[in-house]
């Protein structure tokens, strides 16, 4: 009877597990910030009760690059750790870039995303860097729909964008409606997006997430259809 008792339980928790999924052995992603903050030039800043970006922050350009180096544009929570650049108030935004201020020339502009450096970059056909910012890719499941969810890679043509109205016709199962402001497609239903919920790791379905300010830069600034976009596989950023 003991025996018996014991594999009925060992049953019961074997198919709990199995209907949770990966979802339930996941483990929580760590935010770029806490490693970043490590290395030399910059420093780690505790979020304490009641920090807002705008309170630690108040001057918008200061703010603005500690959300891009933090690759997070989410609310603030105490318990987080930020990275802060050091001598903040003489930085800028190229100085910061994760990618070369240069590269080889392609004769045409190019949107560069790297989904392990959690950033994208706009270069023009000149090879110069001329903007970069966040990006979160996909996740490598998503329980909603039981199935890896990693941002497709490899090298795109825009194909298609939208406004500032631009709905996901998918998310949230089963009807869909998620903002995607100023979407461009690239691949079938793959897109860059903007987004207020970057958090600093990879955390979508499989769309690149970018901040609504860039994304609405690249859209009606930077792209043309037909541009191209590079998508760096996961582990080659």
């Amino acid at each position: 009877m003991r025996i018996l008792s014991r594999s009925v339980g060992f049953l019961f928790l074997t198919t709990l597990l199995g209907a949770l999924g990966p979802s339930f052995v996941e483990a929580k992603p760590s935010r770029y910030g806490e490693t970043l903050c490590q290395e030399k030039g910059y420093r780690c800043q505790e979020v304490l009760e009641g920090d807002k970006w705008a309170s630690l922050w108040p001057d918008e350009a200061q703010r603005d690059l500690v959300k891009r180096v933090n690759r997070m544009n989410v609310r603030l929570r105490p318990g987080m750790t930020l990275a802060v650049p050091e001598e903040l108030e003489k930085r800028d935004v190229l100085a910061l870039a994760p990618f070369p201020a240069q590269v080889e020339a392609s004769g045409e502009r190019e949107i560069r995303v790297e989904v392990d450096r959690l950033a994208w970059a706009a270069y023009d056909a000149e090879g110069r860097l001329l903007m970069w910012g966040p990006a979160a890719g996909g996740k490598d499941y998503c329980p909603d729909t039981g199935e890896a969810c990693r941002t497709r890679t490899g090298d795109y043509r825009i194909e298609r964008a939208g406004g500032a109205g631009c709905k996901s016709k998918k998310f949230p199962i089963p009807h869909g409606g998620a903002p995607m402001p100023y979407c461009m497609f690239y691949s079938d239903g793959y897109a860059l997006h903007g987004s207020y919920e970057v958090p600093g790791y990879n955390a979508s379905h499989g769309c690149v997430r970018l901040f609504p300010e860039d994304a609405k830069w690249l859209r009606r600034e930077f792209m043309e259809s037909g541009t191209l976009v590079k998508v760096l596989p996961y582990g080659e950023g």
